[in-house]
């Protein structure tokens, strides 16, 4: 992965195969501590004058029109949209000030899921994370991008997402580390085999719990659903409060960055 900068917005980058993919860090916006300065969290205590803003210049930057960004209210679990056209309103980065309490039959409202599947051109899959794992895939079925946190990998989010596209490469972007993510026993028993966990992923659990590396259990599932390729970042969100939001770190009230994932015309 590489450095990029634009506009002031600064954001690792990874290259496979057919795809680029975009781990943003919180450098560029215009939001007010404890939010500064690039939150993308529509739903978080935050100006939503100032997330309207900061999602505009994210769009900006990267070259596309927010509305052919697929966005969606994510809720920890395994759920995919599929994405063979520009999103839809319910699913588009455009839809920017849409409240919880304003969806309605009526409106539509965001749509729920933790990844998004593109085969269309000119078209970026979106995320927000905030300590969980963004997972960009890229493979001969088109691109996915995906949001781990530990419920989403036990509930097998990274084998759908492989299997939607039938990946060869992927991207892991910055997340929480073992260095900073204490658990309870429950965490580590959803993750026992057969979805990935493995003694070098965890330290022996005391009464009290222990730690969990999710980028080094979904690297281990993203080879176990046969990606061959796997670059990570190896950066830690709670470690590097300059660069990314963390909400253990800031105990809830904090901002979210973005992994995003779009096909390269430039390539195959």
């Amino acid at each position: 992965m590489e450095w990029r900068e634009r506009d002031g917005l600064r954001w690792l980058e990874a290259r496979m195969p057919g795809a680029i993919a975009a781990f943003m860090t919180r450098e560029g916006g215009v939001s007010e501590p404890p939010f500064a300065a690039l939150n993308l969290g529509i739903f978080t205590e935050d100006d939503r004058d100032a997330v309207v803003e900061n999602r505009r210049r994210l769009a900006a930057a990267l070259g596309f029109p927010p509305e052919r960004i697929a966005a969606a209210h994510q809720v920890h679990g395994a759920e995919l949209i599929d994405h063979p056209a520009p999103p839809t309103p319910r699913c588009s980065f455009a839809l920017q000030g849409l409240e919880k309490e304003q969806r309605d039959p009526g409106c539509g409202g965001l749509a729920e899921a933790d990844g998004h599947v593109v085969s269309a051109e000119g078209v970026a899959a979106l995320v927000f994370v905030a300590d969980c794992v963004p997972v960009a895939l890229a493979g001969p079925g088109g691109v996915a991008m995906l949001h781990c946190g530990w419920r989403g990998l036990a509930a097998g989010i990274i084998a759908k997402g492989a299997a939607a596209i039938g990946a060869t490469q992927a991207a892991i972007g910055p997340s929480i580390g073992p260095c900073c993510y204490e658990v309870g026993p429950e965490v580590q028993l959803a993750l026992q085999p057969p979805m990935g966990l493995k003694a070098a992923h965890t330290t022996a659990f005391s009464p009290g719990g222990g730690v969990v590396d999710l980028a080094a259990v979904a690297e281990e599932q993203l080879r176990d659903a046969g990606v061959e390729q796997v670059e990570a970042s190896g950066l830690c969100t709670s470690c590097e409060p300059e660069l990314f939001f963390s909400h253990r770190r800031d105990r809830g009230r904090t901002g979210r960055q973005a992994g995003l994932v779009w096909r390269d015309a430039g390539e195959g």
